[in-house]
């Protein structure tokens, strides 16, 4: 008898796992049998990969179209200007410094402005 009961509540606990997975929300699909069968939706995680992507690629655009367009000096002196701020003008200035991949590209876009 305490073999059933064990059946029993095992297949209670599975239910009650498949409950809490559908309660965050579920899809109907038809399987190839033709049987409708309800799988829980999959949840998408709150950070993605690609938009920490975009913003770093705009950043980098952003800082590339501004230094093609100031040049190189003039830009430098803008972000030593930073440094002598706050803490976050420090911080925006060690984001905004020149790098060589940044100075590299500016200095092709240039060719391209007016």
């Amino acid at each position: 008898m305490s073999d059933a009961f064990q059946d029993f509540d095992n297949r209670l606990r599975r239910i009650q796992k498949s409950r809490v997975k559908l309660a965050n929300g579920y899809v109907s699909v038809v399987g190839d049998d033709g049987l409708i069968v309800v799988k829980p939706r999959r949840t998408r995680r709150s950070f993605s990969l690609r938009v920490l992507t975009f913003v770093i690629v705009g950043f980098l655009g952003f800082k590339i179209m501004i230094l093609a367009v100031l040049g190189l000096p003039v830009y430098q002196d803008r972000v030593a200007s930073l440094q002598k701020g706050s803490t976050v003008e420090k911080a925006g200035a060690w984001l905004m410094q020149a790098d060589p991949l940044s100075v590299t590209l500016a200095d092709k876009l240039r060719r391209y402005l007016p």
